[in-house]
């Protein structure tokens, strides 16, 4: 399919997915005559994509795991791996941000916000 239909069948833009196939996260070919020709599975592929994103997941992230997904003997279970991996990531940062605001808080009205807390 070219690439105005894979847009519209996706709900991306074509800017999106030129930038997409740029980055390797999806591959069309390249007819006679210069259209791009992407196969059907790139709408669930590139649907996931956005789904992912939605989530918390970098591009770089998507496309390291991507591959791995679609090898995966289970996909649901490959998936909550994920998942559960992204949520480790995340109740860590959540942490870093506690300390953070913590340090921040504590150094309210100090006069000088570089001194150290003390």
């Amino acid at each position: 399919m070219r690439i105005g239909e894979l847009a519209a069948q996706a709900g991306l833009t074509r800017d999106t997915i030129r930038f997409y196939e740029k980055i390797g996260l999806v591959t069309g070919r390249r007819l006679a005559n210069g259209y791009r020709d992407f196969p059907p599975e790139a709408v669930p592929w590139l649907q996931y994509v956005r789904t992912a994103q939605t989530l918390g997941f970098s591009l770089a992230e998507i496309a390291q795991t991507g591959q791995e997904l679609r090898n995966a003997p289970d996909t649901a279970e490959a998936l909550s791996a994920l998942f559960e991996e992204k949520i480790k990531v995340i109740d860590a940062r959540m942490a870093q941000l506690v300390a953070l605001r913590a340090e921040l808080d504590a150094r309210v009205g100090t006069g000088c916000p570089l001194r150290a807390a003390g």
